[in-house]
């Protein structure tokens, strides 16, 4: 009777991890399709009206979590832009030349680029299919746990109904130490009399 109790938990945080897995995969591929829309839909606003500036780069990226930023007049005020597409020997204090969306002064990127950030851009087209695969394996794992579940429920009182006939035909005491047999005699001499 132990073993089945004991192995009962550990399915149980192995359908958990799926079911996890699966939620992680589905926000990560959402994330990052909308992270590439709106590259999208920034590169064409500027391609639709495009307004040439030239900008001042005011910080460069140095590791994780430091990014570029560059400086740009846009309808009479000074905006800043980070994590442009920066030439590599690109230095604080030099100028850049900058394109944005004449209707929106926000959407920005670098003269000759596609996108304001070709690495977001990029992020998203691999990240994305990985993330499916991802969701895809995941949700097949699920349904693989819930069919093995559903047939470890059915077989359950088979397995006990067997490990009893099995210790009842061993000549083993009953679970109630024998208590409930001497009511059965009990009871059968009284009727009997």
């Amino acid at each position: 009777m132990r073993p089945p109790t004991a192995s009962r938990p550990s399915t149980a945080r192995l359908g958990r991890g799926w079911y996890l897995a699966a939620v992680l995969s589905a926000v990560l591929a959402v994330g990052m399709c909308l992270l590439g829309w709106r590259q999208a839909d920034q590169a064409d606003r500027i391609n639709a009206d495009p307004v040439k500036v030239q900008g001042t780069v005011t910080q460069l990226a140095a590791g994780t979590g430091t990014y570029s930023s560059v400086n740009y007049p846009a309808q009479g005020r000074t905006l800043t832009a980070t994590d442009l597409w920066l030439p590599e020997e690109s230095r604080v204090g030099d100028r850049i030349c900058l394109e944005y969306a004449g209707d929106d002064p926000g959407a920005v990127r670098a003269c000759g680029k596609r996108y304001p950030q070709p690495a977001g851009v990029g992020l998203a087209r691999v990240s994305v299919p990985v993330a499916l695969l991802l969701l895809a394996f995941s949700c097949y794992r699920i349904w693989l746990h819930r069919r093995g579940a559903g047939g470890a429920r059915r077989s359950r009182p088979r397995t006990t109904v067997a490990f009893a006939s099995e210790s009842f035909g061993a000549g083993m005491p009953a679970i109630s130490h024998g208590k409930r047999s001497r009511r059965r005699r009990k009871s059968g001499r009284r009727a009997l009399r």
